[in-house]
């Protein structure tokens, strides 16, 4: 696979002017996996998860807390996933995960990027079948194949162990994400998770080069992170600026 740390999907912005933004994708999501799986995050892993991550991405304590009230009452939003696929500038690959509660809202903002940079959307598993759903682990050290001897050692079913530029990433499938993370946190305490999600791995990368595309493919990035219903951006763009 190779270079996902590097080029692993574009994360949302946390500039001082884009951490409304940021809480409040983080807020809609968090109350969404509340309302669904449960508010106990020890009983909701998909939620303790995502307050990890949130707390990472140094998500205020009352954002979270907030959403997770919110989701303990009766009614409110009716949020549904959304995803969608289709060739970005220079003809990468791209997948869009949103949360909506106004699917027509979102798929005219969604293709509004698409088209303002000379992209094309496509249907659903236009793009996907070119990825793979991956836990991914990503921190600094030097021994993968201890990181990796591990791992086997717990029965996790393990794709791949890289090491590169002082960055050990670990891959493995989507189900394994939990027991990955406990077994980090019970024999090898000492590394920092530095990257640890649920993601979409490409399988390849399109190199994105040219002062058009570049520009077309920053402008799209920016576009969708503008858009209030997406979540996240993947793509396997190997961009050559």
């Amino acid at each position: 696979m190779g270079r996902a740390f590097q080029n692993r999907k574009e994360s949302m912005a946390k500039t001082a002017g884009q951490k409304t933004k940021v809480y409040s994708k983080y807020g809609k999501a968090i109350y969404a996996v509340a309302k669904s799986g449960g508010v106990d995050p020890d009983g909701n892993l998909a939620l303790r998860s995502l307050i990890d991550k949130a707390k990472k991405d140094q998500v205020p304590t009352h954002v979270i807390d907030k959403a997770i009230d919110k989701a303990k009452g009766t009614g409110g939003e009716d949020y549904a996933e959304a995803r969608y696929e289709g060739f970005g500038p220079g003809n990468c690959m791209v997948i869009i995960d949103c949360l909506t509660d106004n699917g027509n809202r979102t798929i005219k903002d969604v293709r509004q990027c698409f088209t303002k940079t000379n992209s094309k959307i496509g249907s659903t598993g236009t793009v996907s079948h070119m990825f793979d759903h991956q836990a991914v682990f990503a921190f600094k050290g030097e021994d993968d194949e201890t990181v990796l001897e591990n791992l086997m050692m717990a029965d996790i079913d393990v794709t791949d162990v890289e090491l590169e530029d002082g960055i050990i990433t670990v891959y493995a499938p989507h189900t394994e994400f939990f027991k990955i993370k406990t077994e980090f946190a019970n024999s090898m305490p000492e590394f920092d998770l530095e990257v640890e999600e649920i993601t979409w791995v490409p399988q390849t990368y399109t190199e994105v080069s040219g002062e058009d595309d570049v520009a077309n493919f920053d402008k799209f990035i920016a576009m969708l992170e503008d858009c209030e219903d997406v979540q996240n951006v993947y793509h396997n763009a190997d961009v050559l600026r």
